[in-house]
């Protein structure tokens, strides 16, 4: 699967819900709520999922 930055991912393992920042040939940098790239993580593509909420949240 292909990401792009501000795609929002979860590992497919489980995990935190993160922001794509960074997307290069063989990694994905991914930051958790400051969406920095300085903290930013990498990961294989295969490792992530895009993250899709579930449910009716109340949202008119």
């Amino acid at each position: 699967m292909a990401f792009a930055i501000g795609d929002t991912v979860q590992p497919i393992n489980g995990g935190p819900v993160m922001k794509v920042v960074k997307v290069t040939k063989d990694a994905v940098y991914c930051a958790l709520k400051d969406n920095a790239l300085e903290s930013a993580k990498p990961f294989k593509p295969q490792e992530l999922s895009l993250y899709k909420e579930d449910g009716d949240f109340g949202v008119c």
